[in-house]
């Protein structure tokens, strides 16, 4: 068994909508939060900005741990992988207008997936918009403490 550790933001602008992405991974269409695979000598934060900045070119100040993986996950990709997920709350600089930023912005990863990010109210988020399991732990948990 190999553990999969994954380091993930939840980032609300000021209309009080949530980021997300829809991203196109190994022909299967996902919808979750910005992040990504903590890679060996990195620490939590430190993957964490490192993957904003990779997937969005935002600089992120991360905040408050918002929840850890605390059940047995495989991972949807490799059967002997459990995937551990932490989340974290995340801001940008308030100079920085992130509605402009993302109104067209699309990425494409090394891995030739697509990935588009857009911008979902906090009232219409919910457990069915996303798509993996620990997403929808994480929509409910931060929906009940906001």
């Amino acid at each position: 068994m190999v553990f999969n550790i994954r380091v993930y933001g939840i980032l609300v602008n000021n209309l009080n909508q949530v980021l997300i992405s829809d991203e196109l991974i190994k022909g299967k269409h996902y919808t979750k939060f910005p992040g990504g695979g903590l890679e060996f000598g990195e620490g939590l934060i430190d993957c964490l900005i490192r993957e904003f900045k990779e997937e969005t070119e935002l600089n992120i100040i991360v905040g408050d741990h918002l929840y850890t993986t605390d059940f047995f996950q495989v991972s949807a990709f490799n059967a002997n992988h459990q995937i551990i997920s932490v989340y974290y709350k995340v801001s940008v600089d308030k100079e920085l207008d992130v509605i402009e930023h993302f109104k067209n912005n699309q990425s494409k990863n090394s891995d030739n997936n697509n990935e588009v990010f857009r911008w979902i109210n906090l009232d219409n988020i919910t457990e069915d918009v996303v798509t993996l399991p620990i997403d929808k732990i994480v929509v409910r948990k931060f929906k009940n403490n906001n």
